[in-house]
């Protein structure tokens, strides 16, 4: 009988193990949540909370609208695939034989395509010459099916302008891009508010205005492929018709 009662004993010694070693393996899950938790993009994390956030406030359409973008990739395009239309945009002109009338590379802001002044426009001008509509075409071919924010900036050198029509190269270069964005959105069926006009006058320059040669290369529109980050920082009217909404 007291055998028995040592035998018992050593069974229910051993029985804590068993509890012992399922709190170490609910500890060890614990730290792997935690270590993963602490990898957590910062930028999605803060997407996630602002979303969070939109919702409590009555604006449930925004995340909705951000998560199925997300989910399919509209409004993002990786660096890869810039390249890739870069390289379609630069072997079509080629073929034509048109490549000395632009210029790309792609940067941290994305795809961007230098279109020459003389490509574009009339000196002091901004309505597009019929050879712009032809290129103008060929870039939007490439671009319009892509769905990340086109952003159009007009560039001139540094020579003033006074006229009626442009009091300074502010208005000249707004209204060369503005031109450009008019044309693109009414023939290539881009949505308006996928694409935007900016105008910065002799103050981005690529080139010192030193020369004629280099002046002639500031003198430009640029068609800006904006990168993913960049395309998610730009409004949308679903953001605006979700605010105005819960007004």
């Amino acid at each position: 009988m007291r055998r028995r009662r040592k035998i018992d004993s050593d069974e229910n010694l051993e029985r804590w193990l068993l509890t012992y070693a399922d709190l170490i393996t609910l500890l060890l899950a614990f730290f792997i949540v935690m270590y993963s938790m602490s990898q957590v993009d910062n930028k999605k994390f803060g997407k996630v909370s602002e979303a969070l956030n939109t919702i409590l406030k009555g604006g449930s359409s925004v995340l909705k609208h951000e998560l199925e973008k997300d989910k399919t990739g509209h409004g993002l395009l990786k660096l890869g695939n810039l390249r890739l239309v870069q390289q379609k945009i630069e072997e079509r002109f080629r073929q034509l034989g048109r490549q000395e009338e632009l210029q790309t590379e792609v940067t941290e802001r994305g795809l961007v395509i230098h279109i020459l002044e003389s490509t574009l426009f009339d000196v002091g001008a901004a309505d597009l010459q019929m050879r712009a509509m032809e290129v103008l075409d060929l870039v939007a071919e490439q671009v319009k099916d892509r769905p990340n924010h086109i952003r159009v900036e007009g560039h001139t050198d540094d020579r003033p302008i006074q006229t009626n029509v442009f009091p300074s190269n502010w208005e000249l270069s707004s209204a060369r891009a503005t031109s450009v964005v008019r044309y693109i959105s009414d023939n290539h069926g881009i949505s308006p508010d996928r694409i935007s006009a900016l105008g910065y006058g002799e103050f981005r320059p690529v080139q010192p205005n030193n020369s004629v040669e280099n002046r002639a290369k500031n003198r430009r529109v640029d068609v800006v492929v904006l990168t993913m980050e960049l395309t998610l920082t730009e409004p949308t009217s679903q953001l605006y018709y979700s605010d105005t909404e819960t007004q």
